[in-house]
């Protein structure tokens, strides 16, 4: 039995079709309102913030995948987030179930140096902080013996369906909707995205290679890094349209943020739209050669072809 707690997400979803596709078909689906993906999946609804659910919920599972995703909401985050790790970890420990935890970057340092595995965390704000504890929450229980574990890390999103992310809103959902894209602080550095199927599918493979746990993986991006310039003259390409764009400058957000929730809620992570993003994957294409990775341009032709 696999276990996706987090089931309903944009991660949790490619997840579970990766997992049927060359793993297993026993697999279950745990949100607060599951639904199948596969008729052979089995549904259970949880609130991972009870740990007796939990404890229900990791139970027989012997790789349990943690997904789950909240509104970019501060408060939210502090509430919720180091109490569902504390029960998760509780209970896979309980049970022997090796975990696998879905990360992201929030907690790095918002420079240009390339981010790798070994990087440290400096927090910009409270949702990064929120990051580095949970992540050190792992690391602590890891270190301890107590949980077989593998933190799997991702950067921004872009990618099809639910798929949530400052890129998807303000760049590639409105030129779909033929408005003018919206660009973060700069058109003119380069970004390090990655395609969600892609995140999917590779926490999949690190779940289902032992030699993989006990360790941190950045998850695989494009190595060919675009600007939103060049991802825009893309688009125009797949679309066959003259795209012009607006550049939002960090002033925007600022003032935005005071009368708009969601503007002010991505202020801490602007610093790293200044300059150029370099997320280093270099590690997971070393030891998994046969991945095949989205490029940008495939990427941007399923959203917009």
């Amino acid at each position: 039995m696999q276990t996706v707690l987090g089931a309903n997400g944009p991660i949790g979803e490619e997840l579970t079709r990766e997992l049927y596709r060359n793993f297993t078909h026993d697999i279950r689906l745990v949100s607060r309102n599951p639904t199948k993906i596969h008729e052979t999946d089995q549904l259970v609804k949880a609130d991972l913030t009870d740990p007796e659910a939990t404890a229900r919920a990791v139970e027989g599972s012997q790789i349990a995948y943690l997904t789950v995703g909240l509104p970019m909401d501060s408060q939210l985050w502090e509430q919720q987030f180091p109490t569902m790790m504390r029960n998760v970890i509780d209970s896979c420990s309980k049970y022997g179930t090796k975990l696998v935890f879905f990360d992201n970057t929030y907690m790095y340092p918002g420079t240009t140096v390339p981010q790798s595995e070994s990087t440290g965390f400096e927090p910009n704000g409270r949702k990064g902080r929120v990051r580095a504890q949970l992540a050190t929450m792992l690391q602590d229980a890891m270190s301890a013996g107590s949980i077989d574990a593998v933190i799997c890390r991702a950067p921004e999103f872009y990618g099809p369906g639910k798929t949530k992310s400052l890129t998807n809103s303000f760049v590639f959902d409105r030129i779909g909707a033929g408005k003018r894209p919206l660009v973060p602080v700069s058109a003119k550095t380069v970004r390090s995205l990655i395609w969600t199927p892609d995140a999917s599918r590779a926490m999949a493979l690190i779940g289902n290679t032992p030699d993989a746990y006990g360790q941190t993986w950045h998850l695989p991006v494009d190595p060919n890094r675009l600007t939103y310039a060049e991802m825009i003259r893309i688009a125009g390409e797949v679309t066959d349209r003259q795209i012009r764009y607006t550049v939002l400058p960090l002033a925007a957000f600022r003032i935005g943020g005071r009368f708009i929730g969601p503007l002010g809620e991505v202020q801490e992570l602007l610093p790293r739209y200044r300059g150029d993003n370099i997320f280093d994957a270099s590690k997971f294409m070393t030891c998994f050669p046969g991945f095949t990775i989205t490029s940008y341009r495939e990427g941007i032709t399923e959203l917009l072809g």
